[in-house]
């Protein structure tokens, strides 16, 4: 039976810092995938910085690479009950040596960390369920060699100045002692932060009186102040991107040419809008002073200026939000963070290829935006982006560490671009298995934005309990199921594209054989084209469909940059941006350029 011993373990807490000891001769060692667990009660505030440092080295001179060091932050209420998150952004590399151990210190906002211990507030220590937390610190390392460990110090909260800057900016510094005034100041500032436009004097009016309503029922000006905070961000103006009650664009147009250029004008974004839009879509936030300066001055629908802004907007690390956010969509990566794989068949796939797998196309598109390579560069590259554990399941020597870095890609290694990604064709499989259907689906959807038609009723399954179907190949299963009336419209589109992914299994890896007989990856398109496999594929891609992919890419890019499906209205402008971005040499930063000076995404 479970027990709990009361988080005897966890430390004391004290109020102030401890001194630092001597270097000790006592020490943890954490061999590779090993952890050290910390407990720290129920004390662990909500807010501020967690910091925490730890005095570690080597165990080995002779390796030449450093083992990485991984925080996590868990708690286990019972022994069914526990939840445990990596929390730091990026692994450490201990590579001091054994006799000359230094610190190594993560700074961790506390208000980030998700989830926490639910009992933590309600329970009592050595209580069940358990209230308590912990952090682990995780060797990660995949190749290299253990850490030691002798000193680990843990502070919270930590606030860099105080008050904190995230209070500063809200409350001002006063000019007088009218608490009404200092008041109007403070909500004026906000209301048009918050709902990123100018607010007017009658909704600032509207929030005052609230305030003053309260006001007797609070202990200070300043929690009456943070109730009407409240209601700002609890309004449709703040939750929703534009106004309810603007005009919706209907498509229909007088033949009038002063109408025409009315209705031209009233369909346009105002300039607050378009910040909104613009800082929403590059960097997932709403928009920085410099934005809504230049959309207070009416300068921001200036080509060139909006064209500077994109430059600036893009250099800034807030980019990594876009990214991570669209790549997620844009393929439909929330499958992988479902996907059960067969441990017994793929034994190699654990949550560290995993997490690599989730973290490379997000990594490879960056790249590629960074340095505004061709968005070809999706349908085949040179190079990828890698760390060690995804390194070696691909098969690719001298790459070490866990942090992901751009890598060469050889002919051997019969990689490069999305359609080879490990993570993709392992979301694209049934666990076990390749599956042709899931991923021919996929590339047409996703790549080529040339979806299937949707299955006609009744049509029949794949018998395996069929001994004779049980005897065939998959290849030879799917061309005995299209050879049915009812399947064959939707399969002859979709089965040769599925087909030539057949050299991978269900996790990415690279196959020749499967049960002993040659993988034949071989098919032939409605046309008759022949594609051979992987490299056949990206061939043909290459050869006869770069338009279409890269009007695909700019209609999925423009979806996401508007927040709406695209219309049969948008056609124009999507071939346009695809043509310019053509004659400009496919750059991704060049097509979000030209996606953000169109009239489209100018326009409601």
């Amino acid at each position: 039976a479970w027990s709990y011993g009361g988080a005897k373990y966890a430390w004391k807490p004290t109020d102030s810092r401890p001194e630092v000891p001597a270097v000790s001769d006592h020490i943890v060692v954490l061999p590779r995938g090993k952890q050290l667990i910390v407990e720290l009660g129920n004390l662990v505030p909500d807010r501020g910085t967690l910091r925490v440092r730890v005095r570690a080295s080597r165990t080995s001179t002779t390796d030449k690479d450093s083992p990485s060091l991984q925080l996590e932050f868990g708690w286990q209420a019972s022994n069914d009950s526990q939840a445990s998150v990596r929390i730091s952004e990026h692994d450490l590399a201990v590579d001091a040596a054994p006799d000359t151990p230094k610190f190594y210190q993560w700074e961790i906002p506390l208000s980030e960390i998700y989830p926490r211990n639910l009992m933590r507030k309600i329970q009592k220590m050595g209580a069940l369920p358990s209230p308590s937390e912990y952090l682990k610190l995780v060797n990660s390392s995949v190749s290299q060699g253990d850490i030691q460990i002798d000193y680990v110090e843990i502070t919270a909260p930590i606030y860099k100045q105080w008050p904190p800057i995230s209070h500063t900016r809200i409350f001002i510094d006063r000019n007088n002692d009218d608490e009404t005034a200092y008041a109007r100041d403070v909500l004026t500032r906000f209301l048009s932060r918050a709902w990123r436009r100018p607010a007017t004097t009658a909704e600032v009016e509207q929030k005052l009186t609230l305030f003053n309503t309260i006001r007797p029922k609070c202990d200070d000006s300043q929690q009456a102040v943070l109730e009407v905070l409240a209601t700002v961000l609890a309004s449709p103006k703040f939750l929703y991107l534009l106004p309810p009650n603007r005009p919706i664009r209907t498509g229909q147009h007088k033949d009038k040419d002063k109408d025409k250029d009315k209705d031209k004008d009233a369909d346009r974004l105002a300039d607050w809008e378009l910040a909104t839009r613009l800082s929403m879509f590059l960097w997932c936030s709403t928009p920085d002073k410099e934005l809504l300066d230049l959309a207070a001055t009416r300068r921001l629908t200036d080509p060139r200026v909006l064209a500077g802004q994109v430059k600036r907007m893009l250099a800034d690390r807030r980019t990594l939000r876009f990214s991570r956010h669209f790549v997620r969509q844009w393929l439909g990566m929330q499958l992988l963070d479902f996907l059960a794989v067969d441990k017994t068949a793929h034994r190699q796939f654990d949550p560290a290829l995993k997490a690599a797998m989730q973290q490379e196309p997000v990594a490879f598109f960056h790249e590629i935006l960074e340095h505004n390579r061709s968005v070809l560069d999706f349908l085949h590259a040179d190079y990828t982006m890698a760390n060690e554990r995804l390194a070696k399941h691909y098969e690719i020597d001298d790459v070490t560490g866990n942090h992901f870095r751009r890598v060469r890609l050889e002919p051997q290694h019969r990689r490069g671009g999305l359609l080879t990604a490990a993570g993709l064709l392992a979301m694209n499989s049934d666990g076990k298995d390749s599956h042709p259907l899931k991923r021919g689906i996929w590339m047409l959807e996703n790549l080529l934005n040339d979806p299937p038609p949707p299955p006609p009723p009744a049509v029949p399954e794949i018998d395996l309990a069929d001994p004779e179907i049980a005897k065939l190949t998959l290849k030879q299963r799917i061309e005995d199921h299209r050879n049915h009336a009812a399947c064959l419209s939707c399969h002859a589109k979709i089965d040769p594209w599925g087909i030539a992914f057949e050299n991978f299994d269900a996790v990415g890896s690279w196959r020749s054989q499967i049960n002993g007989k040659p993988v034949d990856a071989s098919s032939l398109l409605f046309n008759k084209q022949e594609l051979n496999g992987m490299d056949g594929l990206k061939r043909f891609l290459l050869t006869n469909r770069q338009d279409q992919f890269a009007r695909a890419m700019v209609h999925k890019l423009a979806t996401y940059a508007l927040g709406r499906p695209l219309t049969f209205g948008d056609r124009a402008s999507i071939d346009q941006i695809t043509t310019d971005l053509r004659k400009q040499n496919d750059g991704l930063a060049t097509m979000i350029t030209l996606i953000v000076t169109s009239e489209l995404f100018q326009s409601k």
